[in-house]
């Protein structure tokens, strides 16, 4: 068993990525496109989030565990519905969802995933 960790776009402050024995930790996505509704914001992360998992060796069929913050809980249905749309069939995560604060006013979401590497 290998205690490597491999961390993809490493900046000062945080890692986009890291992976260790085939867990793949992704930092808390955000909008690119801040000046969107929810639905439009959680396209875009959700976007980001398998992009990312991919980089990583991993795909959106492979998250282990999903933490959603929403800046208003008000906006779970309309996420939901966009989340619904992009879940694998049969492949649905342990997921929480909470309101939060988040780090810049024009975000209404932010994602953090935890997804299992493919097999070599």
């Amino acid at each position: 068993m290998s205690h490597h960790i491999t961390r993809i776009g490493v900046a000062a402050r945080y890692s986009e990525a890291a992976v260790f024995n085939g867990v793949v930790y992704l930092a808390g996505m955000v909008p690119e496109r801040g000046d969107t509704d929810i639905r439009g914001q959680t396209e875009d992360v959700l976007e980001q989030v398998q992009q990312r998992l991919l980089e990583a060796g991993s795909d959106k069929s492979r998250i282990l565990r999903a933490q959603i913050f929403l800046a208003d809980i008000a906006d779970i249905g309309a996420m939901n519905e966009v989340w619904d749309a992009w879940v694998v069939p049969g492949t649905a995560p342990p997921r929480a969802t909470v309101q939060a604060a988040l780090a810049n006013p024009a975000y209404r979401i932010e994602i953090v995933v935890t997804g299992a590497q493919k097999a070599p």
